[in-house]
């Protein structure tokens, strides 16, 4: 469903290397992937790759070693740069966009660019007291320049469920409030401080749809970049199928959907449009249906 085993080296015994960033943009061999507002660009179902001397105005971080063993660097580029822009073959695409047009290892550079170009543009200060921060560890961590404090790129957890009905033949989806009705999806929530995964996902489904469950079980997960969650994704069965009711808030709608109707969504035939490819969601939806086909 998703990636298990890392199919990318990060290089981390590289990042202490002083000077490190420095020595890899002078090395004709080194590569960059450029993320300017959360998109890079993309040839053939690939991202494009540039030395380092292509790239103007940006902040610099090592991504890894690509498939050649050539070392990756990131360069988070400010919005208005024009910096390789003017090629008309290739185009600035983002996560959403591509789908799943890139194989697991271009995926996981993409992700990990965008989440790290994210971190890099938002987080210039302590969030200590407030100081300014100088990047290290190539672009992986901060320290503070007044009160000394380190700080890393952070994950916020939330989990993602697919709720089935108890003979495993309907799937309970919701309609946020903020696709306006127009699509259903696997219902989804932050973890709160003090919880665990498996009580956040009781929790959440309870709220958004008013269904308690009767069992649940880990399916897998996503790093999802907007801007720095993981997704962790479960199945659940639902123990009052006759309960379910929107919140009417974040949720505007709850339904119980067919096999027969989840297999003509998924075709695009409707009833209802479902999320995209990129997302875990729509794994979680597909390997529900997959399992009993």
């Amino acid at each position: 469903m998703t990636i298990q085993r890392p199919s990318f080296d990060r290089a981390a015994e590289l990042r202490e290397e002083p000077g490190v960033l420095d020595r890899l943009r002078g090395d004709a061999a080194t590569r960059v992937v450029v993320v300017r507002e959360g998109r890079l660009r993309v040839v053939d179902s690939a991202l494009l790759r540039v030395p380092p001397s292509a790239v103007g105005d940006a902040t610099w971080a090592l991504l890894g070693r690509d498939s050649d063993g050539s070392a990756l660097l990131l360069a988070a580029a400010p919005p208005e740069t024009d910096a390789l822009d003017s090629a008309p073959d290739e185009i600035w695409l983002g996560l959403r966009d591509l789908g799943g047009r890139i194989d697991e290892q271009e995926s996981e550079v993409l992700v990990g660019a965008v989440a790290l170009a994210g971190w890099l543009r938002d987080a210039p200060f302590c969030p200590t007291c407030g100081g300014g921060t100088e990047l290290r560890q190539a672009g992986w961590s901060r320290r503070c320049l007044v009160c000394a404090r380190e700080h890393f790129p952070r994950t916020d957890p939330a989990v993602i469920v697919a709720v089935e009905s108890r003979d495993g033949e309907r799937l309970l989806l919701g309609a946020n409030a903020n696709w306006g009705g127009r699509m259903y999806s696997c219902f989804a929530g932050f973890t709160e401080a003090g919880e665990s995964l498996e009580s956040t996902v009781h929790r959440e489904i309870e709220e958004e749809s008013g269904v308690r469950l009767s069992s649940l079980r880990y399916i897998s997960s996503q790093a999802w970049p907007f801007p720095r969650s993981l997704m962790v994704g479960f199945r659940a069965v639902v123990d009052d199928e006759d309960a379910a009711l929107a919140d009417g808030e974040e949720i505007i709608d709850v339904r119980w959907f067919t096999r027969a109707e989840i297999a003509s969504a998924l075709e695009g035939r409707g009833p209802v449009g479902l999320p995209g490819p990129a997302s875990i969601a729509r794994a979680l939806i597909v390997d529900w249906h997959e399992s009993r086909t």
